[in-house]
């Protein structure tokens, strides 16, 4: 992509995500970028086309995200601590009337990247996992497989469920439970002493910044 497609797919991410992509039309996205149709028909063959990027461009941001944390040579809780960062400031961007134009009106669009959704989170859960136990951070004798994708059913549940509010979900006070509930049954004593050091500054950083992953 192009800096102008770019420019364009940001734009309409906010109109999506304000609106709904139902009732916004190519018609709308031209007259909010004060282009022409035709010109907006030279980047995206149509709405479909529109809709498919910006997702794409959802996953690849968070991607990069996952690419960068990798980078940074933290051990494994340090990372997990990130990757939580990044999905309670996914809770807090999650906007249901998108998701739900998204799985209705664009099925296959849907299914296909929750598929490849699925598959980041479950290997980026596995490999801290794997990570942890060559550290002595985490418990040795855990399932690293059953336990990534117990994880990851915990989090597309708590996306999908009316026992929460999403204001509930994004909060910090929800979020820290949810976190330090996972973490304490994973944890080796090693890693308990590390976590208890660690998490008071993160936890703390947290409550005082909001964190922005995704433009």
């Amino acid at each position: 992509m192009d800096e102008k497609d770019l420019h364009i797919l940001e734009q309409v991410r906010r109109l999506y995500h304000r609106y709904g992509i139902k009732s916004v039309t190519m018609d709308d996205v031209a007259k909010h970028l004060c282009i022409s149709k035709k010109t907006l028909y030279e980047h995206f063959a149509d709405k479909e086309d529109l809709v498919r990027n910006i997702v794409l461009l959802d996953n690849i941001n968070r991607n990069k995200f996952f690419n960068e944390i990798k980078s940074k040579n933290l051990n494994a809780i340090e990372e997990l601590f990130e990757i939580y960062g990044m999905i309670n400031t996914m809770f807090r961007d999650y906007n249901a009337s998108m998701e739900y134009d998204i799985r209705k009106y664009y099925p296959d669009l849907y299914s296909k990247v929750k598929e490849i959704r699925r598959k980041k989170m479950y290997d980026t859960m596995y490999n801290n996992m794997i990570k942890g136990k060559k550290e002595g951070l985490y418990r040795k004798e855990l399932n690293s497989k059953i336990i990534s994708r117990l994880l990851l059913f915990r989090v597309e549940y708590l996306f999908d469920n009316d026992i929460f509010t999403m204001e509930e979900l994004s909060s910090v006070k929800v979020f820290n439970e949810v976190f330090i509930y996972h973490m304490q049954g994973i944890m080796s004593e090693n890693g308990r002493s590390f976590f208890k050091s660690y998490s008071g500054n993160f936890f703390s950083a947290l409550m005082s910044t909001k964190r922005q992953i995704f433009g």
